[in-house]
């Protein structure tokens, strides 16, 4: 049996990474991610490096899609190595992170419960910090939805890096009784009863707080309801810029400029990349247009929210994007190189990081494609003033499972910062989700077509978007505090 010992512990430490990828959206299963988060507090730091690296490639195998890659220049043969190679690189360095991680647990005791908590909130406030770089896109903060909403309720005062913390102590209490059953110790019932009852309170906490937001939404609205118009195109991003695909879309934002002047709505909204450099509106806007498009700033190309007041077919305002998707808009060096990236339009520029767009009719947050994955950015500029969310997206030519992240991802944004957010994506998804968390509205996809949707603009500020990680930082310090060897005597 012995002799087996070390094979047992990389299965279970594969099959726990599996799992950990498979718990995340779409299926949102914080249960089956507190079993597959076992491994990391009980196997060692080589056997947490194949954890990490299962639980992103599983999670992030939808990068396969990027297959084939001739239509930006990439010879077909090249194309899979290339994509493959793409998906282990992410892989490798999430399985690096994680064995960093659980290196520093093995120095401070694994078993110590100021270790469990000073670690869970490390990694807490690290997912926080990487979501704010290039690198980031999905982590343990999400993995409530959509399965467990009342669970995610807890994101108005924790944040996304207070349920990643969440996750780890709980998975580690669970070690700490199952350890304790298997050794046959006293006390294993009382802690797993103990542990049970803390979830149960932890789950009627986040629900009463989720119906306690809905319950304010009147008295929080500082307007009449938002009617808006979202243009779905489904036009395949290989074929964007043909003369053909071209035409499609001027003709399905003329239809949609007159629908939504025919229902009267505030703002018709388009999604990421959607115009063309310089491209005009078909018709001068007989409602606002805000839509994902390209600008020139000096000799940069940016990627931006571009605003059409009524009355004009050009621009007035932009909103450019900060957080760059590596490789497909940004390689390092890309000015030396003459291959910048694996879009249509080459390499881009980012912007500022501020989300706030300011504009008369009401201010409001703008996350651009995978900046949803960043809820500080959102949670300030909700406290600056904004009073909804609109993320605009172009999710093409990636498969379901992806729409699905970004759905519950924009379901966790709209939770923390209690404010309707709107989705406006090119294939998907194309929703509307109110601060409960709650999809409202959504259109099937990969299908081109609009969708009117309702939203309420509100002025409270949420306990994340007021304190943000201070309350983590706190406890990250309360529990290094606790280690100390005068804290243990006395």
């Amino acid at each position: 049996m012995a002799g087996n010992r070390p094979l047992w512990r990389w299965s279970t430490a594969l099959l726990g990474g599996l799992l950990a990828g498979v718990a995340l959206p779409p299926w949102g299963c914080p249960p089956l991610l507190w079993l597959a988060l076992l491994p990391l507090w009980a196997l060692q730091p080589r056997q947490a490096l194949l954890f990490g690296g299962a639980a992103v490639l599983c999670s992030h195998r939808w990068l396969l899609w990027l297959h084939p890659l001739d239509w930006v220049g990439v010879p077909l043969p090249l194309s899979l190595p290339l994509c493959v190679l793409l998906w282990l690189a992410i892989g490798a360095l999430g399985a690096g992170l994680v064995f960093s991680w659980r290196s520093l647990v093995e120095r401070l005791g694994p078993q110590r419960p100021t270790t469990a908590v000073l670690a869970a909130v490390i990694w807490g406030l690290m997912e926080v910090l990487m979501a704010k770089g290039p690198l980031f896109w999905l982590g343990l903060g999400s993995a409530a939805l959509p399965g467990d909403r009342a669970l995610a309720g807890l994101a108005q005062w924790l944040g996304a890096g207070g349920l990643a913390a969440l996750q780890l102590g709980l998975a580690w209490w669970m070690w700490r009784w199952l350890r304790a059953f298997w050794l046959r110790r006293s006390g294993a019932w009382r802690a797993a009863m103990a542990w049970l009852v803390v979830v149960l309170a932890l789950h009627g906490t986040g629900w009463v707080l989720l119906q306690r937001s809905a319950l304010k939404s009147a008295a929080n609205a500082v307007s009449p309801p938002v009617d808006l118009l979202v243009l779905q195109p489904a036009i395949p991003t290989r074929e964007k810029f043909s003369w053909r695909q071209q035409r499609v879309l001027l003709r399905q934002l003329s239809f949609a400029q007159a629908e939504a002047a025919a229902l009267e709505v505030q703002a018709l909204l388009l999604p990421e990349g959607a115009l063309p450099l310089g491209q005009a509106l078909p018709e001068a806007a007989g409602t606002e247009v805000l839509g994902g498009g390209f600008h020139q700033v000096g000799q940069e190309l940016r990627s931006a929210l571009l605003r059409f007041p009524v009355g004009s077919q050009r621009p007035a305002a932009a909103l450019d994007k900060h957080r760059l998707v590596p490789l497909g808009e940004w390689i390092p060096g890309m000015s030396l190189l003459r291959w910048s990236g694996l879009s249509a339009v080459g390499g881009v520029s980012p912007g500022a990081p501020d989300r706030l767009m300011q504009r008369s009719q009401g201010d409001l947050a703008v996350v651009i494609c995978y900046e949803l994955a960043d809820g500080a950015a959102v949670a300030k500029a909700s406290r600056q003033g904004a009073g909804w969310v609109l993320a605009t997206a172009n999710l093409d030519p990636y498969p379901l499972l992806l729409q699905h992240q970004f759905a519950a991802l924009a379901q966790l944004r709209a939770i923390e910062s209690q404010r309707w957010l709107v989705s406006a994506a090119n294939t998907g998804p194309s929703l509307v989700v109110d601060p409960e968390g709650v999809v409202q509205r959504r259109l099937p996809p990969f299908a081109p077509g609009t969708l009117p949707v309702q939203v309420v603009s509100r002025n409270g500020v949420s306990g994340y978007g007021r304190w943000g990680e201070l309350p983590l930082a706190v406890i990250a310090i309360a529990s290094t505090i606790a280690r100390r060897p005068w804290m243990r005597q006395s």
